[in-house]
């Protein structure tokens, strides 16, 4: 990252106005000198911390504790409040409530408005007493998915298969390039914490945040979650770094009847099949591989050894198993939104306080504390921390703990010695053309083919298919598919029909619920008439967006082929389909032959969905 520090000049004046260094002044008084040793880049990173830590108010440290979303202003300038999601003015926080990290929600039209939004954030950041600049960080932002709750649209970065489909594909070396290139493209804007990998285990097949994992098998997720890891951090954590905050730990997968922990319906993890431990074998390889933040999930563990609290209020989880048993001293962030309740688009969302929905925001900031979290996500409320020190309940000592590993990290990733970002660079290394067509390749490479017939009065497949036939399309865009071949209204006028479908899911009560595709696998009994309508007439070629597990049986006898994608654009689809390229994916995850099957699942075991209709790991080639 290009260093244009010298635009942020260091704060600590003892006159108002501009000293004779330089220095902005920031509001300091005549009397009050900053000692400017923690802005001395030749010195230990320890040296530095216990100086700035030394010189912080109690509120300054308070600050430090809570990451909230903001938003982008228009045109790329500093945003001001945001009543949908709730979100205070950016400046107001930075200013007044002394936060200095924040999770960028949505994306700018263009890297260039982007970059220069982060740096106006940074310029704020500067002018206050101390001048600590904020940490930027980001759900996944790369892929497909239309979640807010979990995910960004890609905007102007390159554009990959969800994680899922980088299990399909199952290539570390790949993992690790991608982790790479997204690297490049975060730090050019001035993203410099992933809220990312997710390394849960899909063992639940209904399970709403799936997508987002690498699938159910711990041996492919250790893998590929380490490699993603070095691809984003490197060797070690750095100026160039982007810090990994890996979730959902011990393991969000074993979901109760496979319903999310973002709501109380879905606040218990089950393990029948004793498995809590294999969940946490993909921890360890992040541990391994240098992870350096970790995020425990909503869920609260039901008859095990672990207090039944959602595991951000766990001491057992968080200090015995996370800090003691394996060592760990990163940063521990808490998900988004356990202390407070809120509402969102005009509707209530109470707090994730899973277990501890009795006690008050006070206790609940308490107890999270007391279990050995640093940070709280998706939380604005500083001055309460600063009451409970100042009421005896919670020790500055204990606050500095987490001060110094916060501090820590902004030093490691370079952010007092270059707070801003190169603009021209970020229009340059976003969306760059190799790093785009990397993106469609794995589009295409994740594209598993489940089957492939030959149609009666055929010698071959169906597939790939000839350029120019006639074909039927429904869920493909006619005008895209007609750079193909030859598209025709008429069913009875088609050599093949192209139908693209979505994984099924059941609509819920609010809007934020339908983000998370949860319920049932089943197609609906009017989907599967009207595709079997169309595979009965013609040869049928069935492709689904798996962002979740399907129930395909209905259509398996019928269709010509069954194929799956994890993420793609329609020009790569039709690519494979057309034989352009080649599908490479295997599956990552089982797809169950019946509901009844599902149901019967232990959620903590994988692969246990009785003669699924395509195991896991399945995958046919041309």
């Amino acid at each position: 990252m290009t260093d244009l520090s010298e635009k942020i000049e260091p704060t600590g004046t003892t006159d108002a106005g501009t000293t004779d260094a330089g220095t902005t002044d920031t509001g300091t008084t005549d009397a009050e000198t900053i000692d400017p040793t923690f802005r001395d880049a030749s010195l230990p990173v320890e040296q530095r911390v216990e100086n700035l830590l030394g010189q912080m108010t109690l509120e300054e440290k308070a600050g430090l504790f809570f990451q909230t979303m903001i938003t982008i202003g228009e045109g790329g300038q500093v945003a001001g409040a945001d009543p949908v999601f709730g979100i205070p003015p950016t400046a107001e926080m930075v200013e007044q409530r002394h936060m200095t990290h924040f999770n960028v929600f949505g994306a700018a039209q263009t890297a260039t408005e982007m970059a220069e939004w982060h740096n106006r954030v940074q310029e704020v950041a500067a002018k206050t007493r101390l001048g600590i600049p904020v940490t930027i960080s980001t759900d996944p932002r790369h892929s497909f998915s239309d979640n807010p709750g979990a995910a960004i649209f890609a905007g102007p970065f390159s554009q990959w298969p969800e994680t899922l489909g980088l299990g399909a594909i199952g290539s570390e070396e790949l993992v690790e390039k991608f982790g790479d290139i997204a690297r490049q493209e975060y730090t050019a804007v001035g993203i410099r914490v992933a809220l990312h990998p997710q390394i849960d285990l899909a063992t639940e097949p209904r399970w709403a945040r799936q997508v987002a994992t690498f699938g159910e098998d711990p041996t492919l997720t250790s893998q590929l979650g380490a490699a993603y890891i070095r691809g984003f951090q490197g060797a070690k954590l750095g100026a160039d770094s982007v810090a990994t905050m890996t979730k959902h730990f011990p393991g969000g997968g074993p979901q109760k009847d496979g319903e999310d922990p973002h709501f109380a319906y879905g606040r218990e993890q089950v393990y029948p099949g004793d498995e809590f431990e294999l969940h946490l074998k993909p921890f360890e390889a992040a541990f391994e591989a240098g992870t350096s933040q970790i995020m425990p999930y909503y869920g609260m563990p039901v008859g095990t050894e672990y207090e039944e609290v959602g595991f951000g209020f766990n001491k057992s989880v968080i200090t015995g198993l996370l800090r003691e048993r394996y060592g760990f001293d990163g940063i521990v962030c808490t998900d988004w939104g356990l202390l407070s309740d809120g509402e969102l688009g005009g509707q209530p969302f109470p707090a994730r306080a899973w277990g501890v929905e009795h006690l008050s925001t006070r206790e609940r900031m308490v107890k999270v504390l007391s279990a050995g979290a640093d940070q709280f996500g998706g939380e604005a409320i500083p001055e309460l921390l600063v009451e409970l020190v100042r009421s005896g309940e919670i020790t500055e000592d204990r606050i500095d703990a987490s001060a110094r590993r916060l501090l820590r990290e902004k030093f490691v990733l370079g952010l007092f010695d270059a707070p801003l970002v190169d603009v021209a660079r970020a229009a340059q290394i976003v969306g760059r053309a190799d790093f785009v067509a990397a993106g469609e390749a794995a589009q295409r490479a994740a594209v598993t083919l489940l089957s492939n017939k030959v149609p009666a009065g055929a010698t071959a497949p169906v597939l790939p298919l000839e350029r120019g036939v006639r074909v039927f399309v429904q869920g493909f865009d006619a005008a895209i598919a007609a750079e193909f071949a030859t598209v025709v209204d008429d069913v009875a006028e088609a050599d093949v029909a192209l139908i693209r479908l979505h994984a099924p899911y059941e609509q819920r009560a609010t809007m934020f619920e339908n983000f998370f595709h949860a319920g049932s696998l089943d197609f609906s009994q009017e989907t599967i008439d009207e595709v079997l309508a169309i595979a009965r007439a013609v040869p049928t070629v069935i492709e689904v967006f798996l962002d979740r597990p399907a129930i395909l049986t209905p259509f398996a006898q019928d269709a010509a082929a069954l194929l799956g994608d994890f993420g793609a654009n329609q020009r790569a689809l039709l690519d494979v389909l057309f034989g352009e390229a080649a599908p490479e994916g295997n599956l990552p995850m089982e797809l169950p032959s019946s509901m009844d099957a599902v149901r019967a699942n232990r959620p903590d075991v994988p692969f246990d969905t009785a003669d699924p209709l395509f195991p896991f790991g399945h995958g046919l080639r041309y």
